[in-house]
């Protein structure tokens, strides 16, 4: 896919991010709204500390007990010929809700590779990693988490439903912005078709 190369790492810069909403005890921290901050205010509001976050940090459980996790907005193209990319949506019966596949990073796994891991687990589809999209972060049972997001096409792979995700839905982006749970995962959609745009 031209244009696309894995990446891992830190999100640039000029990658948006969305900060913490309220945590309803669900342990996703779903309900909260998110608060969208530009990279500079972000900055801005980081302590000394974590403005010298480095990639081998954030690959690792944070010593200040957030919750590191990584996940992708897969997409497909859709068949027919259309130019419309089709996103996969994932149901997960613990908490009744559709959202984008993720999940937290195992010790001392890299983002990308647990976000790529993490669609394999909840879609059985393999994928190709393409763009960073940016972060989300929200509280998880009263802990912080953050969650990075990359732009992943399918290439293979079948689902089998899982006590994890019973459904996936392969959704056009307007039929995903309607169907997914949580208003802070909407941004991730445009931030997708920015991305393909931009090949």
């Amino acid at each position: 896919m031209t244009g696309y190369g894995p990446q891992d790492g830190p999100v640039p810069k000029q990658v948006p991010s969305y900060g913490y909403g309220r945590d309803d005890g669900d342990g996703d921290g779903n309900g909260g709204e998110a608060m969208t901050q530009t990279g500079q205010d972000k900055q801005k509001n980081q302590s000394g500390e974590n403005s010298r976050n480095n990639r081998r940090e954030q690959d690792k459980p944070d010593r200040q007990g957030m919750v590191l996790a990584a996940g992708c907005v897969l997409w497909r193209h859709t068949r027919g010929g259309d130019t419309t990319p089709e996103i996969c949506l994932v149901h997960r019966p613990k908490y009744d809700d559709w959202s984008h596949p993720k999940g937290k990073l195992k010790r001392a796994e890299g983002t990308l590779a647990a976000a790529v891991r993490e669609v394999f687990e909840e879609t059985g589809h393999h994928c190709a990693p393409g763009a960073p999209l940016g972060t989300v972060s929200y509280l998880a049972q009263g802990r912080p988490k953050q969650v990075s997001y990359w732009a992943a096409e399918a290439t293979d792979g079948v689902f089998t439903p899982n006590d994890e995700v019973d459904r996936i839905a392969w959704l056009t982006p307007e039929a995903a912005r309607d169907r997914l749970t949580q208003p802070r995962d909407r941004f991730l959609v445009d931030a997708l078709l920015t991305a393909l745009h931009a090949i």
